[in-house]
């Protein structure tokens, strides 16, 4: 709830600057004219929301569109709709007007569908998965407008060997099992040097069996069940498939054995990999690492950007020049450096690739819902001279 309010107070900030921006003069190379912008609201957004953070996803775009000036319809998860709806009450509370938030709740295909493809709506922004990306991308094009997406990842974690290796370890693991690696940036594949890759794996084995997982309400717990039956299945599917292919599993992939109900998979980190199979190349939004070894920096790249998501990327080393090489090659729209995950409303978010396109927060999260006009005036008392009148002749 610290961040859903700080996003709001963020974008209230952008509210009044946007002010200041308002009517912002044009330099021009003729002295006889003048030019200034106008920051327009773009008009009726729809907003698609995902059921991960789904309160917290849906004020990252509910936020700037009403800082904006426009009017919003939001469709949530089905799996995950009761805080949008809280939060339009709570709009209703303190004063908003009528109409300015409208919650929508349904199936995609009933709801989300309809929403981007309506000619009063005016942009469309997605949170969600690729397969659904391009949907509404189709679904846009016949008026041509403007969508922005954020599309998942499978992001790359980059431990060479001159790190802490218990503090190493720590980032990795939080990086793919926070949530249960339901979030669309976790670094779920990691890259380790050879030199350490054997103590490394021995390190994470030892801490991954040590993570509680249990009922959330459990006092120590750190992960729970994932969201839904459909969500469990197509994880076991994903850790099944990877064994057929040759993959070993070094710990979890099973449910935990005091658990007996509930979709709880045990945290699962998976070695000999290659990078054709389906466990490396797709995002399994579950609480799975993949590892994979290498013995140069350039190898480490190379394998970096072996995905067709740019979405987010890790790079942990004590070597800071190293890491600033890094960050300029890895191809994602947000690197952390000897971190994973941390996200601040005050930075840009979004992808590149199969990631989708555009950027969320920052200072120009509010410009996502804003149309920019050129006003542009004739200020000389000359005539302009093109034409020359009838009663000059």
């Amino acid at each position: 709830m610290d961040d859903v309010a700080g996003c709001f107070e963020y974008f209230a900030d952008q509210a009044e600057a946007l002010d200041k921006r308002q009517n912002s003069p044009v330099s021009l190379p003729m002295e006889t004219f003048k030019c200034h912008l106008r920051r327009e609201p773009i008009g009726v957004v729809g907003l698609i929301t995902p059921w991960n953070y789904p309160l917290l996803m849906a004020t990252w775009k509910i936020a700037p569109a009403l800082a904006a000036g426009c009017t919003a319809v939001l469709k949530p998860s089905e799996l995950a709709s009761v805080t949008c709806l809280e939060l339009a009450d709570i709009c209703k509370e303190v004063g908003l007007p009528s109409g300015v938030l409208n919650i929508v709740t349904g199936l995609g295909p009933d709801a989300g569908a309809p929403l981007s493809a309506h000619p009063d709506v005016d942009k469309v922004a997605f949170t969600g998965s690729f397969e659904t990306g391009k949907k509404i991308m189709a679904s846009a094009a016949p008026m041509v407008k403007p969508v922005t997406l954020e599309l998942g990842g499978k992001s790359p974690i980059v431990v060479f060997d001159d790190v802490d290796i218990d503090k190493a370890v720590e980032w990795t693991l939080f990086g793919c099992f926070w949530t249960n690696g339901q979030i669309c940036s976790a670094t779920s594949r990691l890259l380790i040097h050879t030199k350490i890759a054997k103590k490394f794996n021995e390190r994470m084995v030892a801490w991954a069996k040590n993570i509680k997982v249990s009922d959330p309400l459990e006092e120590g717990c750190r992960l729970g069940p994932v969201v839904s039956e459909g969500q469990y299945e197509k994880i076991k599917k994903f850790i099944s498939n990877a064994k057929s292919q040759g993959a070993t599993i070094l710990t979890g992939g099973v449910r935990p054995a005091h658990l007996e109900k509930g979709f709880f998979i045990e945290p699962t980190i998976i070695t000999d990999i290659t990078t054709s199979m389906e466990i490396w190349r797709e995002e399994v939004f579950g609480p799975v690492l993949c590892v994979k070894e290498f013995s140069t920096e350039d190898e480490a790249i190379e394998l970096a950007n072996d995905t067709q998501y740019g979405l987010a990327g890790a790079v942990i080393s004590g070597d800071r020049e190293r890491c600033q090489r890094l960050s300029e090659e890895i191809d994602a729209g947000c690197i952390w450096v000897n971190c994973s995950q941390p996200c601040f409303c005050q930075a840009p978010w979004g992808g590149n690739k199969r990631s989708g396109f555009g950027r969320e927060l920052g200072e120009g999260g509010i410009d996502n819902y804003l149309s920019v006009k050129q006003v542009t005036e004739y200020i000389s008392d000359e005539p302009w001279g093109w034409y020359q009148s009838p009663s000059k002749l």
